[in-house]
Order: C-alpha cells, then sequence, then structure tokens
C-alpha cells in the first residue's frame, strides 16, 4: 500500500512538472505577457526572430525565485511583444560570481 502511495505521488509530481503553458509573445501586449508570466509561474514564450527570418527563439521565463532550480537565481531579460519590442520578464540563471551579476537582478 505504501508503494502504491509513493508511486501515485512520483507520477503525479513529474506530471506537474512537465505542465508548463507555452505562449506567442507577438500575439500578446507586455502587460499580457508580465501578468501571464506572473499568473503562472513559469513559462515558456516564444517568437521569430527579427535577425534571422524564420528563425523561432523562446525561452522559459518565471515570475521569482521559486521557480529556478536550485543556486539559479533571477535576471531580466526582454522578448518581443506586439506592442513592446523590449518587454521585461524574469529568466533563472546561474550566478555570475566574477561580476556580481546576479545581486542586481535577483528579486
Amino acid at each position: 500500500m505504501k508503494l502504491l502511495i509513493a508511486t501515485t505521488l512520483m507520477v503525479l509530481t513529474i506530471g506537474q512538472a512537465n505542465a508548463i503553458s507555452r505562449y506567442q509573445t507577438m500575439r500578446m501586449s507586455c502587460a499580457q505577457v508580465q501578468a501571464t508570466v506572473n499568473r503562472e509561474g513559469a513559462v515558456i514564450l516564444r517568437w521569430q526572430s527579427r535577425n534571422t527570418p524564420g528563425l523561432p527563439l523562446y525561452g522559459r521565463y518565471v515570475s521569482d525565485r521559486r521557480f529556478c532550480k536550485l543556486g539559479e537565481v533571477t535576471s531580466f531579460e526582454s522578448v518581443p511583444t506586439a506592442d513592446n519590442p523590449s518587454c521585461t520578464v524574469k529568466q533563472c540563471v546561474q550566478p555570475d560570481y566574477d561580476n556580481m551579476r546576479f545581486w542586481l537582478h535577483d528579486r
């Protein structure tokens, strides 16, 4: 019985970890992208490269550090949206101890 419960909990946890929403940023305003990230905690954002037509770009963006791996911090990045070519969002990164970049961006 204990094995069944443990297995069920593991399957549920794995299923939730893989359930991350994906959004096309160019179909949303900057405010919509930011609200979506904050509401869901972690999302995949996708858009087309401006420099290389047809090249899809994407990344995983988070509302805060709770959605990062152990040892990672958040850093401000930008993605293009329908109304803003540089919409600010947070992304998990490894800290850069050489220039202490993470102290300025980890929130």
